[in-house]
């Protein structure tokens, strides 16, 4: 191994054991959270990355597609409840060839296929409930991939066509979804479903489909739609009337200084109207026309009158002329049908009652606010609509309950985080302190230890005072061992003097000088200050003796 190699793990040997107690036990501290980071870190980087094999599982089919992991020998992650199972990423298409191969999920809602297992003596009855029932079941299918829906189900109600019922039935339908754990359906979802499922039945209108989830809720009712009924409709209608009057009143007079009430009667009665109207077309050519003349000349007898006994008496005319004429024209005619039909919900009537502080209201014409307000509500004067504008002092209580405790809350949140705060600074200290006690110990030591290597050579430097003597003097050969130096490549690390244990012969006085150089350059490398004052100290001496 080489020297250098060597060298530095003997010195970190030496100050391993130059550690106190406390300062071994922080270190092996260190180590230990190092170590478990590592660990973690490695565990972390090494865990598989998991991926959706199935989702929105039926408890039969989680079962039994987890019994075909465990036989494959494939590790598995449950989520949603165990409605998803999660797979190594690449394992998922493997996994999902040998579920669709063994038939699974097996519990899913059949379709269309339900129509290939019908055969040739299928009788009439039997083939519109299997076709109604593939419409469910693909519709259900559908419906069931959106998202926050985990399962769904579809019930069609479709009338029978017969030339012998004068009045038609429309189709109607309910559909039943199971909406996954801490998910609601927004309103453009149902609109959606509902649809959806109109959309794929004949003759089905959007009011006719009902849905509703596995909290008993009705997102969607027959004759109604998404709408809601009628009391939904008519508090949707004055939330949005009374927010639009709302932000008017809070810019012209500032927010807080108004309130607004609205007051809307709706419709519970559906009514339909039907209206023909038939018009003459401008300079249009008749359809048709037909025109019969009839022309008769007598002479002799002419018709008599019955006379007793059915005998025929002369008139006493000799002679007579008859015509006639006869014209049919048929005409084109225009034909305008209109069909009116109203549903329920409908505003009769509206009234709006707004409130203004009177500090706000001051300098403000109260009749300009009435006509502000009618019009940004489209009041109907025809149908009694009414707004009342007044102004008078509103009370400051609620308000200042409110910001007294609006302050409570912050002052208490304040303290909150000062506490977490102080805490988190209190535990930093109690790990950070003995770490840091350590390190000072520690570089106490070194530089104490430094110093006493930096000693020993301008000790041995003192006691040689022969290094500046002039050239006409003849120096004693010494009498003790010259220490050989040991240049060290780390600037960090002290330099070492090596003493042999045997004395050594008197060498001569040049290479004694050369040897004192070496050893002066080296300490001006490590300590200029000190061998500064050395070198003054000595060249004093010298002067002196």
């Amino acid at each position: 191994m080489p020297q250098a190699v060597t060298g530095f793990f003997g010195r970190i040997g030496r100050a391993i054991s130059s550690f106190t107690i406390a300062q071994r036990t922080i270190a092996i501290i260190g180590v230990a959270v190092l170590a478990l980071g590592a660990v973690a870190l490695a565990s972390w980087l090494t865990r598989p990355q998991y991926a959706p094999l199935f989702t929105g599982l039926t408890a039969t089919d989680a079962s039994a597609v987890v019994e075909q992991l465990e036989t494959a020998g494939v590790p598995y992650e449950l989520a949603d409840g165990g409605a998803t199972v999660l797979v190594p990423q690449q394992d998922v298409y493997d996994q999902r060839l040998a579920a669709a191969a063994s038939g699974l999920p097996g519990d899913g809602t059949n379709g269309y296929t339900l129509l290939d297992d019908m055969g040739v003596t299928t009788s009439e009855f039997q083939q519109s409930v299997t076709y109604k029932r593939a419409i469910e079941g693909e519709l259900a299918r559908t419906i069931s991939s959106m998202d926050g829906v985990n399962a769904a189900s579809v019930q069609l109600a479709i009338p029978e066509e017969s030339v012998f019922v004068s009045e038609t039935v429309d189709p109607t339908a309910s559909v039943f979804v199971e909406t996954r754990s801490g998910s609601t359906l927004t309103r453009d979802q149902v609109e959606a479903i509902v649809h959806l499922t109109s959309a794929a039945i004949s003759g089905m209108s959007p009011e006719n489909v009902a849905v509703i989830d596995q909290a008993g809720e009705t997102l969607s009712a027959v004759g109604t739609g998404t709408a809601g009924g009628v009391d939904d409709q008519a508090s949707d209608y004055e939330a949005k009337v009374a927010a639009n009057i709302q932000e008017m009143m809070d810019r012209v007079v500032g927010a807080g200084n108004a309130t607004v009430t609205v007051a809307a009667e709706v419709s519970n009665a559906t009514s339909e109207r039907v209206d023909e109207t038939f018009t003459t077309p401008e300079d249009a050519l008749p359809d048709t026309e037909e025109t019969r003349t009839e022309t008769y000349t007598g002479t002799g007898g002419g018709t008599g009158v019955l006379g007793p006994d059915n005998i025929a008496v002369p008139d006493g005319q000799g002679g007579g002329t008859y015509e006639s004429t006869e014209t049919l024209v048929d005409n084109n005619v225009n034909k305008s049908t209109e069909r009116i039909t109203t549903p329920a919900g409908g505003i009769e009537r509206q009234t709006i009652s707004v409130a203004v502080d009177e500090e706000a209201a001051a300098g403000l014409d109260v009749g300009q606010l009435e006509d502000l307000v009618a019009t940004a509500a489209g009041l109907n004067a025809e149908r009694g609509d009414e707004v009342t504008v007044a102004t008078m002092p509103f009370s400051t209580a609620d308000a200042e309950a409110a910001q007294a405790a609006l302050d409570q809350a912050r002052e208490a949140e304040e303290a909150q985080r000062m506490d977490a705060l102080l805490r988190t600074a209190a535990i930093a200290v109690a790990i950070a302190l003995p770490l840091l006690i350590g390190v000072i110990i520690l570089a106490v030591r070194l530089r104490r230890r430094r110093g006493a290597e930096e000693a020993e050579p301008l000790a041995a430097l003192d006691a040689t005072p022969t290094l500046l003597l002039t050239p006409q003097e003849t120096p004693e050969p010494p009498t003790m061992p010259v220490p050989t130096p040991q240049i060290e490549t780390s600037p960090t690390v002290p330099l070492g003097l090596d003493i042999d244990p045997e004395p050594e012969a008197p060498e001569p006085d040049q290479i004694a000088l050369e040897r004192h150089r070496i050893e002066l350059e080296s300490l001006a490398r490590r300590d200029p200050q000190k061998t500064a004052e050395a070198l003054r100290a000595m060249i004093g001496e010298e002067v002196h003796a």
